[in-house]
């Protein structure tokens, strides 16, 4: 397995940690482990446990290097949090105190590594000669030994001069890896070396990433991605979804480790993606879809078709005849079957999401339930199915976890204006400061001063516009704090959402309803009392 370390540099990694006086990385104040877990390792594993957080943070320290400007004495410098970093002690400080958490978390995944090896009395110097970690921190290979040359390209062609002139990439690949930290130090090299933003998150388990930049940029990228020995097996051309856009999609790069590629909330160890449904490419999922819509009474008929996105995503775009949970975010999906599993018992379920990666969990803890007749899922996702049926049975837009918010490959509109119940389906961030919420406000409400989520945010807004300070609040307003998470959609249930905040009344739930082709009422002009909180929480970055 490669990696970006030989033994030297390894040895330099631990000492540049060691040499941070002002940092000790024995205070438990500092980096400490959840779950009390260096409490219940052994004398032995303590040692290993050592080793691990400090190569951990070594090596997050290593993901951060960027280039120093021309003609400065230093070679690099750090970029974290969109803040730069000139000097070592400044980088480690900041890691420390505001990375604790995601330190923490690569500490357990190295000692997962250190635990396949059994225990000895002998130190960790003499054990190394026979750990497979030590081949973990020291092999043949370096990061740049696998990036692409891009000296016969000038700066202006690699980057993306705008949205017209890029490109989005949307891809995954299930498969073990052994090394995510040399993968995370990889792709932190590659996106900056080709000038890419994005996200991409790594797990034993896989990559998971969405990376915008110029076409020439997202060319090599894929060229790269395929070529490289860990994933040119797992992986073929036609696996990377592509859109129109580019770097100016994301705020920034942002690279991690993390136990799922896909966040569902349960382990891999658990619900593994290895058992996954039946993969149908669009073709056949659009003959399936057919059928089911020609059968006369769809309540009665043994198929389901089940959106496996969030709330706020089915609302502007789905397939006709659809379920679509009422559900928030992808780590609720579990919570909602196990809620609803007389909805699915003797079914073929027929599953879709955006570009494939949720259906490959969200089947698989289907079909461990053992309820199902059946379970299928769109390969490819509904990127790769509007590219074939632009204007087959996927109605609306298609949302996505970037600054474009959606992309439009019909002219379909499925939703409403949140106020005025107009056709709208384009959304904007809540106007007032701080709040991340997501609206559908039509431009006649808009200027009519109807910008933020709800009428308590909206006063919220005015409240901190008059006052002329920077005070914090709720990130969300009382009323979408209180909203039901996780709904039933069992037959003859309602699903009745009571929001309890003094300024709201709404008795009608929020989002897309479990008959999608059954349009909510539209809404009023908000008043003192009425709230129109029926659009998506934040987080365009929380189900990737």
């Amino acid at each position: 397995m490669p990696s970006f370390t030989s033994p030297d540099q390894g040895d330099d990694l631990e000492a540049c940690v060691l040499r941070f006086s002002d940092l000790d990385l024995k205070d438990t104040r500092l980096i400490n482990p959840s779950s009390g877990l260096k409490a219940e390792l052994d004398v032995s594993t303590k040692k290993k446990y050592s080793f691990a957080k400090k190569k951990a943070f070594a090596l997050f320290v290593k993901t951060k290097e960027v280039p120093a400007r021309p003609f400065e004495c230093k070679e690099k410098w750090w970029k974290c949090c969109q803040q730069l970093f000139r000097d070592r002690i400044s980088i480690h400080r900041h890691v420390a105190t505001q990375h604790a958490d995601e330190i923490c978390h690569q500490t357990a995944s190295l000692l997962k590594q250190l635990a396949v090896t059994p225990n000895t009395s002998k130190g960790l110097k003499s054990e190394d000669s026979r750990n497979p970690l030590k081949e973990y921190f020291t092999c043949n290979r370096e990061v740049s030994a696998w990036l692409p040359d891009i000296s016969c390209f000038s700066p202006d062609e690699l980057i993306s001069q705008g949205s017209d002139g890029g490109e989005v990439l949307l891809y995954y690949c299930y498969r073990d890896l052994e090394d995510p930290h040399w993968v995370c130090a990889w792709q932190t090299a590659l996106c900056q070396h080709l000038s890419l933003t994005g996200k991409v998150r790594i797990a034993t388990e896989g990559i998971n990433g969405t990376v915008g930049g110029s076409k020439l940029a997202t060319r090599l990228y894929v060229e790269v991605m395929l070529s490289c020995p860990l994933f040119k097996d797992y992986m073929c051309k036609d696996d990377f979804k592509t859109s129109k856009g580019g770097a100016c999609c994301f705020p920034e790069l942002r690279v991690g480790v993390f136990e799922e590629i896909v966040p569902m909330g349960i382990s891999p160890n658990k619900i593994s993606y290895k058992k996954p449904g039946i993969h149908l490419s669009p073709g056949e999922f659009h003959k399936e879809v057919e059928k089911f819509l020609s059968q006369a009474n769809e309540e009665q008929s043994d198929t389901i078709l089940l959106d496996c996105r969030n709330f706020y995503e089915s609302k502007i775009g789905r397939f006709q005849g659809c379920l679509a949970p009422n559900i928030r975010k992808f780590s609720y999906f579990p919570s909602y079957i196990d809620k609803n599993l007389e909805l699915f018992r003797e079914k073929k379920v027929l599953m879709y999401c955006t570009g494939g990666i949720r259906c490959e969990r969200g089947s698989a803890y289907l079909k461990a339930k053992g309820v199902c007749k059946e379970v299928f899922q769109l390969k490819g996702g509904i990127h790769k199915y509007l590219e074939e049926f632009p204007d087959g049975f996927y109605k609306g837009k298609l949302f996505v976890f970037d600054e474009r918010y959606a992309l439009s490959y019909n002219s379909d509109i499925v939703s409403e204006c949140s106020y005025c119940g107009a056709p709208w389906d384009q959304y904007k961030l809540c106007s007032t400061p701080q709040c991340r919420q997501l609206i559908l406000a039509c431009p006649a409400c808009q200027r009519q001063g109807f910008t933020a989520c709800c009428v308590t945010c909206q006063d919220k807004g005015r409240r901190l516009a008059l006052s002329r300070t920077q005070s914090r609040f709720k990130e969300e307003c009382e009323c979408t704090a209180r909203r039901a998470r996780i709904p039933s959609e069992l037959p003859q249930q309602q699903n009745p959402y009571h929001c309890n905040c003094q300024t709201c009344s709404l008795s009608e739930p929020e989002g897309i309803s479990s008959h999608p082709d059954q349009p909510l009422p539209a809404a009023q002009a908000p008043s003192a009392t009425s709230c129109q909180a029926r659009t998506p929480p934040s987080g365009l970055w929380e189900a990737f």
